[in-house]
């Protein structure tokens, strides 16, 4: 198994990264610490909004002050691999963030590219700190999601009864785009307020209910808090079949919650969904933990962009992505942690599954079909894991009384892949 989140050790081993956190207050909200920093920087980077705050209100800095070109990523990318020992960067470089650079923010993309050894990291008070001050809000209790890189629709997979949920905006957009997707979930009579400027001069709140929401744009330093009113959404799989848009292409709900299961969803993970249909066995997992990535292969052109809608549904659409068919697209997909194999199976996917998977990696396959429910038999026979027939019975009408209705059996395999990395004899048989 991969070890995710680890550190890209970059070639220039002698730089290092001071990132400063401001706050709409600017330069008299920093710490002595951060003030000193900034006093003798040569090159202080940032967004041209963060370094406006340092005008006018700090004494005079010997520093350049350097605009993060457009796009910001790919410009923080090139300062970190010259490493800031050309000619045009000092050895130490000084970065001006928004609130806690830890806190999704430019801090954190640093370490993760160059380690933690390299990096100090002066902190302000975040803004979903001042925003629960400000609320009365529990910060522990309090579900955090970032619009700032992905779509609004990432609050849906936070969204239940009786939950507080803080949205980090992107932009004055994001508000009325929230407000519109609350709505039409079902939390229109969600309470909604929007936090400017949190800290500074010209900090504004403003509160009204999601589906009252009318206001114009705003500023676009904004954060979005949502004291949820609505249906009550789990995160536990097994959701009714009805919460998703399929023709009949779907894993029902009661065979999903034991697909899910047995995938074990655990951390920054990436799971192959092989055959998806609707999208249901990969939405479910992304939504059981927040970590993990999902990588759905459908052949249906009209099924896949039915998964898509699915996935915004239910917030998760930034997690997942739609590849075409199975076993064309295999080989440039991301190396998985988990693959659950629920339609188009044939020996041939089994085989090219399994040797991608990654080491201690998990296969759950979903027989249907004599023919497939055999291949997986005699699978099991070969290499363990463990083998399940799962019947579901519903009470249905039949006549003027009810009676059970069974559902097509399913014969679910699941295995492990050994820590060898050797590739199975049995199924490297299956492709020659």
């Amino acid at each position: 198994m991969r070890s995710p989140g680890a550190a890209v050790t970059s070639t220039v081993p002698t730089s290092e990264f001071v990132v400063v956190g401001i706050g709409a207050d600017g330069w008299p909200g920093l710490g002595e610490p951060a003030r000193d920093e900034l006093r003798h920087a040569r090159v202080i980077y940032g967004a041209a909004r963060q370094l406006a705050l340092l005008d006018g209100a700090a004494p005079r800095l010997g520093a350049q002050l350097r605009p993060w070109r457009s796009p910001m990523s790919e410009h923080l990318a090139e300062l970190v691999e010259t490493g800031g020992v050309d000619d045009a960067h000092p050895d130490t470089v000084h970065i001006l963030a928004s609130g806690d650079p830890m806190f999704h923010g430019v801090g954190a993309s640093i370490v993760a590219r160059v380690g933690a050894d390299r990096v100090r990291v002066y902190p302000a008070v975040s803004s979903a700190s001042l925003a629960c001050a400000r609320l009365g809000w529990d910060l522990a209790t309090t579900r955090i999601v970032s619009a700032v890189r992905t779509e609004p629709g990432v609050v849906l997979g936070e969204v239940t009864d009786g939950a507080r949920v803080l949205v980090l905006s992107r932009d004055e957009t994001t508000p009325a785009a929230v407000a519109e997707l609350l709505t039409d979930a079902g939390f229109g009579a969600s309470a909604m307020t929007v936090l400017e400027q949190l800290g500074g001069p010209a900090e504004q709140i403003a509160t009204d209910t999601a589906e009252g929401w009318h206001r114009r744009a705003g500023d676009s330093l904004n954060i979005v808090a949502v004291d949820c009113v609505g249906p009550h959404r789990t995160r536990l799989p097994g959701r009714a079949d009805e919460a998703y848009e399929h023709d009949g292409q779907i894993t029902k709900s009661t065979i999903r919650a034991l697909t899910v299961c047995a995938l074990e969803p655990a951390g920054a993970q990436i799971l192959w969904d092989i055959g998806a249909g609707s999208g249901s066995v990969a939405i479910e997992w992304l939504r059981a933990d927040d970590r993990g990535l999902a990588v759905a292969f459908e052949r249906d052109p009209e099924r896949a962009d039915r998964l898509r809608r699915n996935a915004a549904r239910h917030g998760v659409a930034h997690r997942l992505s739609v590849r075409g068919p199975a076993p064309d697209e295999l080989a440039a997909a991301p190396q998985p942690d988990a693959v659950f194999i629920g339609g188009g199976l044939d020996e041939e996917i089994l085989a090219l599954a399994w040797d991608a998977l990654a080491d201690s990696g998990r296969l759950v396959v979903n027989a249907v079909t004599v023919e497939n429910q055999a291949l997986v038999t005699q699978r099991h026979a070969d290499q363990g894991g463990t083998l399940r027939r799962l019947s579901v019975e519903t009470v249905a009408p039949l006549g003027t009384m009810t009676t059970w209705r069974p559902a097509l059996p399913i014969v679910q395999w699941s295995v492990d892949k050994p820590t060898t990395g050797l590739p199975d004899a049995g199924l490297a048989e299956a492709v020659r």
